[in-house]
């Protein structure tokens, strides 16, 4: 048995520090190959990062079903660790390729192709009300986001997305996803996602956007493999 580190960031909060989309940061030089899947699945984030190597940014993401050549939300996440830990980078290196880092203040973005993530049903419905009102028990398969708009003009909208391809029965905040919502509206958007976390997006045509948002700073925990 081994006792591992495991830091905990909280990416995409609000602007008071509130919500946010739990992420395990691990250091990959502790876990092999063979066992991060394991691993990722048994501590149960939607999404886990191993640092493989943090002075070149170099990682790899693990939901706990499967390894993910991108996601948002681990990037950002990452992004804000590795300033914090002495590593400001401007690029991370992920299996889908190089993907640049933003800061302005204590925001922290990525650019990415918006072909890039998962598939998504996409489903627009007519108010936040009725986003609100979802049932996530209602959906037992594949990738579905909906959304309606908050303030169509600000470009805000509430969001919510299930994911139980991915053994997450409510994802509380998809940076991937909302890039390719960005591409698809073709403008900036600021979406509300879940219980109340925020992601910001630029659109940077024809195939690329950005996403970024607020982390909280790391908590450390000790799990066991």
């Amino acid at each position: 048995m081994t006792d591992l580190r495991v830091e905990v960031v909280r990416v995409f909060t609000d602007p008071d520090g509130r919500f946010g989309n739990p992420l395990g940061i691990v250091d990959g030089r502790l876990v092999g190959e063979r066992d991060r899947q394991r691993v990722a699945a048994e501590l149960g984030y939607s999404e886990t990062v191993y640092v493989d190597d943090a002075a070149t940014g170099t990682l790899r993401i693990y939901t706990a079903t499967r390894e993910m050549a991108f996601a948002g939300h681990p990037n950002v996440g990452a992004a804000a660790w590795l300033h914090a830990h002495g590593h400001p980078v401007d690029t991370l290196h992920v299996p889908a390729g190089p993907i640049p880092v933003t800061r302005s203040g204590d925001l922290f973005a990525v650019r990415a192709d918006t072909t890039w993530g998962s598939p998504w049903d996409w489903r627009q419905l007519s108010s936040p009300e009725e986003v609100l009102a979802a049932d996530p028990t209602t959906y037992t398969a594949g990738h579905t986001f909906l959304w309606s708009w908050q303030d169509e003009p600000a470009g805000i909208i509430r969001a919510r997305a299930f994911a139980p391809a991915m053994n997450v029965t409510e994802d509380e905040a998809t940076g991937s996803a909302v890039t390719q919502l960005t591409a698809q509206l073709a403008r900036n958007l600021h979406v509300i996602q879940g219980a109340g976390s925020h992601l910001y997006t630029t659109y940077d045509p024809p195939t690329h956007a950005t996403v970024g948002g607020h982390v909280l700073p790391a908590e450390p925990r000790t799990f066991t493999f």
